[in-house]
């Protein structure tokens, strides 16, 4: 009998550590450059657009994918990497960041909460914010108004670190119904006159699934996407928040049916000695 409460506590003191070590190796995943992350893209300025994209890293080689629609058909879509490889807290905007109030959300705008260009998503040539608004060499809509892109870039050190506080912006809307870009639209664009507002208004925009908050809050405080569990996020994902969650549960797991073990021991004895 002592033998197999033995056997029980030994297991019980394994649990904690096996969970801890479980979320550390994943963490630490990131570090080195693995792991997948999703992203779902939502609109922005009313445009109806929307999609899906999935960063897999694999040492300092991400693969961006981007399935997304809504968009202007036969029209080039800019799209970037934002965010901040820095801890910042940047996240996707809304409707009430329309400070001048003219109904239409710009990237100015816009910028100040999802950050500066990190990385542009070109079709080919450099990726570097330089190309944010290379229109010749960003995706087109096809006629169904649709984008499918893929693309693996090598990326920096920082980016593989903060991959979770980068998120994907499209640009390009339709205000004025006609199936393309124009001044009539929305006027000129405030990053370029040449190009009509239209052009480089954010159509809609996405964070990693699951994404911890920043370590240095610039906008306001991200809420978080519920339960890695109900939205399939990586463990990866978790951090160092998870690691600590799953190691303190595992230890008051561990107390609790210690002290349930011993009080069933202490009753067979009991009973043996009666």
């Amino acid at each position: 009998m002592i033998a197999k409460r033995t056997s029980r506590l030994a297991v019980l003191v394994a649990l904690p550590a096996a969970l801890a070590l479980t979320v550390g190796a994943s963490s630490q995943a990131v570090a080195e450059g693995t792991g997948a992350f999703q992203i779902n893209l939502a609109q922005l300025n009313d445009s109806g657009s929307k999609g899906t994209a999935m960063l897999s890293l694999q040492g300092n080689r991400l693969t961006v994918k981007i399935e997304s629609e809504g968009l202007v058909p036969g029209q080039p879509s800019a799209q970037h990497l934002h965010g901040s490889t820095e801890g910042h807290d940047f996240h996707c905007p809304d409707a009430s960041d329309d400070t001048n109030g003219d109904g239409v959300l710009n990237n100015t705008e816009a910028t100040v909460d999802y950050g500066d260009i990190n990385i542009s998503l070109t079709t080919k040539g450099p990726t570097d914010m330089a190309s944010g608004l290379a229109v010749d060499r960003m995706p087109v809509a096809n006629a169904q108004g649709k984008v499918s892109y893929e693309r693996t870039l090598a990326v920096s050190q920082d980016v593989v670190e903060h991959i979770k506080d980068l998120h994907i912006v499209q640009h390009g809307i339709d205000r004025n119904d006609n199936k393309k870009y124009d001044f009539e639209g929305a006027g000129k664009s405030e990053l370029d006159p040449k190009l009509p507002q239209e052009a480089t208004a954010p159509t809609n925009c996405g964070e990693v699934l699951g994404a911890a908050v920043g370590s240095i809050p610039v906008g306001g405080v991200e809420t978080g996407t519920g339960p890695a569990e109900e939205n399939g996020v990586p463990a990866a994902v978790m951090g160092a928040g998870g690691a600590a969650f799953v190691a303190t549960a595992g230890a008051l797991l561990f107390a609790r049916r210690r002290k349930s073990v011993l009080a069933a021991g202490r009753a067979e004895g009991n009973g043996a000695a009666a």
